[in-house]
């Protein structure tokens, strides 16, 4: 709006200085201008103000004035670039059907002025031929511009839709790896619930006969407890959904952890991939939770490697204890695995799972590219010192 109002202010000052200008042609003198010429103008000028709110208005209104001014036999510098630009706006702002109506309308009235004047002249075939392509020229320009601006509001409203539905699935798969990690965070302390239940029914029963045996069940009992304990405090804020009716015995199966790993590098060996097993460092007993964790890391790194590495490519699994922390480290050397293994295409979602896994933890976690070629992923689990 303000931009339009300084275009109309602009070009309304540049004729009406020429409007108080006497001017004459070889062969024709205009009539002088008088009050009624010069409100003419303003009105058809200044309506340029409202042009993009009211196109075909805006329009015939400058219509009605160039016909006015004709009539009168008024000449008028600005009034022809008030013409193109109001025919500008309807091609510019309008629908294709009404855009088309205002261009005719413009053309007709354009034909019947140049004409009219062009009689007294003697060039009227001239002047028609220039004024039609000028004027067929700026609604082309119109209309190519809408359709500019159409075309990239779609890009855009796509691009929005495409990142709000990204959002959604990104969303939805983290609250699948949470129900998944509380489901098996949740078989971990049942089982530690488990064995507390069985020790205090066997403290209870050698506790007269056998005290020293007694109190060794009762510092399981207590050790245990702890380790369930923190594995709950893990388990809060984590999303539980109902358990997957189609799979029971799989919850039925031991949570697998790091012993696993030598029979899991095994079976993707057996698969074509060359997997190296390396341990730096004293193997030292985990968490339960933490156990699984790395397991499942190592299972989704291997298994994103074994897609997208490529043939011949050879992978390797690192883990290294020390005092505070366990570093997990598991790459290959594949090529054009980079991209494909960052937008994880596949369904399960591996690398959210994994973030919310070593998150769940307080640990660190990095994936991208490896120098050199090939995919990395790195994990670090802060353990308690001993």
């Amino acid at each position: 709006m303000v931009p339009d109002s300084l275009l109309a202010a602009l070009l309304l000052v540049f004729t009406l200085v020429d409007l108080a200008q006497d001017v004459t042609f070889p062969g024709h003198t205009f009539v002088p201008h008088d009050a009624l010429a010069y409100t003419a103008t303003t009105v058809m000028i200044g309506v340029l103000a409202v042009r993009q709110r009211f196109p075909m208005t805006v329009m015939f209104v400058v219509l009605c004035g160039e016909v006015f001014l004709l009539i009168q036999d008024h000449r008028v510098s600005g009034e022809m670039f008030a013409f193109l630009i109001a025919v500008y706006t309807v091609a510019a702002h309008l629908p294709l059907a009404r855009s088309m109506l205002g261009g005719l309308v413009a053309l007709l009235v354009l034909i019947v002025m140049v004409v009219v004047s062009g009689q007294e002249s003697g060039d009227g075939f001239y002047t028609l031929v220039t004024n039609l392509g000028l004027v067929a020229g700026v609604w082309w320009l119109g209309r190519s511009l809408r359709l500019r601006r159409s075309y990239l509001a779609e890009l855009e409203d796509r691009a929005a839709r495409l990142e709000k539905a990204r959002f959604s699935d990104a969303r939805t798969a983290r609250v699948e790896e949470r129900s998944r990690i509380a489901r098996e965070l949740h078989d971990v302390v049942a089982h530690h619930v488990s064995v507390m239940t069985v020790q205090a029914s066997a403290a209870r029963r050698i506790m007269e006969r056998n005290p020293d045996a007694a109190r060794e069940s009762i510092e399981t009992i207590e050790q245990v407890g702890r380790t369930a304990l923190a594995e709950m405090r893990r388990i809060v804020g984590v999303l539980r959904t109902e358990r997957d009716p189609a799979a029971p015995a799989a919850e039925l199966t031991p949570q697998p952890g790091t012993q696993d790993l030598t029979g899991l590098v095994e079976q993707l060996r057996e698969t074509g991939l060359a997997v190296q097993l390396e341990v730096d460092g004293e193997p030292r007993d985990l968490s339960t939770g933490v156990d699984l964790a790395v397991y499942r890391l190592v299972q989704e790194a291997l298994t994103n490697s074994l897609k997208h590495a490529g043939p011949h490519a050879r992978a390797w699994v690192r883990l290294k204890y020390s005092d505070r922390a366990l570093t997990l480290e598991v790459a290959d050397d594949g090529h054009g695995s980079s991209e494909a293994a960052c937008n994880d295409p596949g369904p399960g979602h591996g690398l959210v799972g994994m973030r919310e896994r070593v998150a769940l933890y307080g640990g660190e976690l990095r994936i991208g590219p490896r120098a050199g070629g090939g995919f990395e992923v790195r994990a670090r689990f802060p353990l308690e010192v001993t």
